[in-house]
Formats: C-alpha cells, sequence, structure tokens
C-alpha cells in the first residue's frame, strides 16, 4: 500500500474472531473482535502499528532519540519506549500527571526511557513541551524525531490506513459488509488513518469513534482532517466525512469508567477472556455491544486495541480490596 520507510515490530495481521459465548451472554448479533492486543510486541496493543512508520522515518532521518509523551495511564508511551530501543534509539517521555506507581510508564522505563515530568495535569501542553524538549536535546548535538501524543500524525496515521486493507482481506470484503467497526478515540490517530483507509476498500462502512477524552466537535475535526493529511500522503481517495460516527465515553471523567461499562467489561473477561483497561477498552467495548444489539444480522467489528496492563493492574487491584470471590476468608 506504500513504500514508506517502516521498522517491522508486530506480528501481522493481527487475528479476527468471532466471541460466541459473547454473543450467547448477551443475547446479540454477530461480534467480531479484531485482536490488536494479540499484536505481538511487548504490550503495545494498536500503538505498534504508527510507531513502525514513525520509527522508520526516525531511522531513515539518523534520529538517536525519540521524543513523545502522554500521562500515567497511556498505552503510547511504554510501546514508544519498547520500540525505540528495539529500533536503537533512546527514548525520552514528556509526561503530564504523576508517573510514581504507573505500570505504563514503570515499563516505558523498564525500556530504558527517561521521564520529563511536566509538574502539572494539562495533557494538551505535552505536545509543546515535546517539541521544546527536542529543541533542547538538538542544541546538546542530538539528533531528536519528535513525536506527539499517542503518534497522532498524517504519518503515524498510516498504520492504520494499511490496517484497513488488512481487515477488509480479513472480512472477504465487499461480501462481507460490517454493521459498523467501533474502536476508542484519544489523540485521534487510529481512527483518522482507519478512516484513510478505508476510504479505498470500504468506504461506505461506518466507523464509530467512541470520545474518551476530548468534546465531540473538537475531536471530529481533528479526526477529519488527519485523516485527510493522511490520505493525500497515501496518495489515496479522501475520506467521506459522513463515515465517521462519534460517540461520547468520557462520563464522569477521563479514565473513570460506568457501572454499565464494569460490567460488560466483567462479562468480557468471564466469557472470552478479554482484557479491557478503564481509559480505552471498556468505554468503546460497551458501544460495540450496545450496536450488536441494535444490529441482529450484523456483524459488528470491535476494534481491541490493548491495553493489557493497566487493565490487569485494576483486576487485580479490586480482586485483592475485595476478597476471594468464592467468599473464604483472606487469612
Amino acid at each position: 500500500m506504500t513504500d514508506l520507510p517502516r521498522f517491522p515490530l508486530a506480528v501481522l495481521p493481527t487475528p479476527l474472531v468471532g466471541a460466541p459465548r459473547l454473543e450467547r451472554a448477551l443475547g446479540c448479533g454477530p461480534l467480531l473482535v479484531k485482536r490488536d492486543d494479540l499484536i505481538g510486541f511487548g504490550a503495545a496493543g494498536n500503538k505498534t502499528r504508527p510507531l513502525e512508520y514513525l520509527l522508520g522515518a526516525a531511522r531513515a532521518q539518523g534520529a538517536d532519540v525519540l521524543v513523545t509523551g502522554g500521562g500515567p495511564g497511556s498505552n503510547f508511551c511504554p510501546a514508544a519506549a519498547l520500540g525505540a530501543r528495539a529500533a536503537g534509539l533512546d527514548c525520552e517521555l514528556v509526561v503530564w500527571g504523576d508517573p510514581a506507581g504507573a505500570p505504563n510508564l514503570a515499563l516505558a522505563v523498564a525500556a530504558g526511557a527517561r521521564l520529563r515530568p511536566t509538574g502539572g495535569t494539562d495533557r494538551a501542553a505535552v505536545d509543546e513541551l515535546v517539541e521544546k524538549r527536542a529543541a533542547v536535546l538538538a542544541g546538546e548535538g542530538r539528533r531528536p524525531y519528535a513525536v506527539p501524543r499517542g503518534g497522532s500524525t498524517d504519518l503515524g496515521a498510516v498504520g492504520f490506513a494499511t490496517a484497513a486493507a488488512e481487515l477488509a482481506e480479513q472480512l472477504g470484503a465487499p461480501a462481507v459488509r460490517p454493521a459498523a467497526i467501533v474502536l476508542p478515540v484519544g489523540s485521534g490517530g487510529s481512527v483518522a488513518g482507519l478512516l484513510a483507509g478505508l476510504a479505498s476498500v470500504m468506504p461506505e462502512v461506518p466507523v464509530v469513534g467512541v470520545s474518551v477524552s476530548r468534546p465531540l466537535d473538537d475531536v471530529g475535526r481533528h479526526v477529519l482532517d488527519l485523516a485527510g493529511r493522511c490520505a493525500e500522503l497515501l496518495g489515496g481517495p479522501a475520506p467521506r466525512p459522513g463515515q465517521l460516527r462519534l460517540v461520547d465515553g468520557r462520563g464522569a471523567g477521563f479514565g473513570t469508567v460506568s457501572q454499565l461499562e464494569r460490567d460488560r467489561a466483567r462479562l468480557a473477561l468471564h466469557t472470552e477472556g478479554y482484557l479491557l483497561d478503564s481509559t480505552y477498552g471498556a468505554e468503546a467495548f460497551a458501544v460495540a455491544v450496545d450496536l450488536a444489539l441494535e444490529h441482529p444480522d450484523g456483524p459488528v467489528v470491535w476494534w481491541h486495541t490493548g491495553g493489557q496492563i493497566p487493565a490487569a493492574t485494576s483486576l487485580l487491584a479490586t480482586s485483592v480490596t475485595a476478597g476471594s470471590p468464592t467468599g473464604e476468608e483472606r487469612p
């Protein structure tokens, strides 16, 4: 699909599987799961896809340090740290919030990343600070490659544009036309890339993006602009704005799930063994279930983007607090 420089990390294609036990438990239509949680590189999940192209460009430019950032729950930060290490680059991460005790950031540090806490909680400030840190490093004689949160650039979005073709082949498109493809929206790169790629292979299939951090008007403009620039980079057709449908999944706040989302995430765990984090996975999965209930003929495709580390950490903490599920007393 593209001859852009790429540094291979993922084991592709990731599986596209049914969820029969979950369907029976819910009484819903066909639900297909795109298993980017099984992408085969660390616990990086879907973030592996943009990193292949971003690291490819960094190496092509002779960079020696990757500079990016995020928050304590960022799945991109450890993925970037692991990817940079594999590509032979150092990694510096500009981090908002309190990094203490954050398992994703602990993994990033284990991979050799250097954390640069902002001392504040403003997520939007990270991208500007990433650029400033890269400028400082360049002034010191380093060769930095700066990447905004989530790897959400037109180049990073190429990773999901190629994933659209991967999905179409697995579905046997156009013979099988999904009722919808559902995935979470944070920094927007995954949905933007998917829209750019689908414009060539499945332009009629609705993409439902579940916003976990931004107002819908804001995220909609950002995603469509990024999708257009990604399509232009690839030389493909422009995405159709009407193909994107956004759902507000912010609820009580970033990283906070509702009781319904919590219950559905637990059902996914108990029936199919899916680990869903409370920042992206649980919110998007709850919307996918709603759509599968609305479309008995389906199929609805839910894109499992990963997030195993925070999901497992949260489940273990809850289990220890609640005690044994059998009701046995702890010693």
